[in-house]
């Protein structure tokens, strides 16, 4: 198959590049760890999943292997999972925040870029989905 000049001058990070399933539960787990023991988000994270922490983790696990394995396994509906909990844009920017900081420190720099770029997309569609609008337009 042929490709266009343009097609090629297209970074393209490979969702498995540098990622394993031990990659991903590690770097959920450090996430979570740091989201449980954050003033503003702990909070929701609590009240949300009050004694359910280990099936979030087995469920955040298989989403993100899902994404980054294309695994599949996540069958979940994060629209609905998310409903009802008075998200604001400041506390997607400080679940974004704490993402980036723990996948720069879990990953290596190209997984990292990969995780983080795939979290800020889904941190915005959320924040379209449940109508409170992406915090700032991200331009390539």
């Amino acid at each position: 198959m042929a490709h266009s000049a343009a097609s090629r001058s297209i970074p393209i990070i490979s969702p498995a590049e540098g990622v394993s399933e031990e990659l991903i539960r590690a770097l959920v787990e450090a996430f979570y760890d740091r989201v449980i023991r954050d003033p503003e988000l702990g909070p929701i994270f609590h009240q949300a999943l009050s004694g359910r922490w280990s099936h979030h983790l087995a469920l955040m696990v298989d989403f993100w292997s899902s994404i980054a394995l294309r695994t599949g396994r996540y069958g979940g509906k994060p629209q609905a999972a998310h409903f009802g909990l008075n998200l604001t844009p400041e506390l997607f920017g400080r679940w974004l925040e704490l993402f980036e900081a723990t996948a720069q420190e879990v990953c290596a720099p190209e997984a990292a870029a990969f995780f983080v770029d795939r979290a800020r997309r889904i941190a915005d569609s959320l924040q379209i989905g449940l109508g409170i609008g992406p915090k700032a337009l991200r331009l390539p």
